[in-house]
């Protein structure tokens, strides 16, 4: 085929989100990411977080994807996981913000919540 191919790193996740405002609420306000302020104008609202050095791309475009019927646990649907100090903090934040979740089916230090536009999000902790 050709010769290998050296795939070495995730560099961003797009995610479809219908309201920019609402999503910049959860990502940047209550989870904490840091807003990419370089985000070219793209023809669409949007916006660029970092998660350590690599991004999550919040795009407010028409989803095709329908929004109810995913399954209750977001470790039995697509998801981004992503590496968190203290998932004990992170659930006292989410339960003072009413975002529901579920843990980790493995028995891993882990929980699964979704934005508020379904998007299903895993939260690893990792000293």
């Amino acid at each position: 085929m050709g010769g290998e191919v050296s795939i070495t790193a995730v560099l961003h996740v797009g995610l479809l989100v219908t309201d920019t405002t609402r999503a910049l609420s959860f990502y940047h306000d209550l989870l904490g990411l840091r807003l990419d302020e370089t985000r070219p104008d793209l023809g669409y609202p949007g916006a660029w977080l970092w998660v350590g050095s690599q991004q999550i791309h919040l795009m407010a475009l028409p989803s095709p994807d329908p929004a109810s019927g995913r399954p209750a646990h977001g470790g039995r649907d697509r998801h981004v996981a992503m590496a968190v100090g203290d998932i004990e903090k992170l659930r006292r934040r989410l339960d003072a913000a009413s975002v529901p979740y579920t843990l980790s089916k493995s028995g891993r230090n882990a929980l699964f919540c979704r934005d508020p536009d379904g998007n299903a999000l895993e939260f690893v902790e990792q000293a």
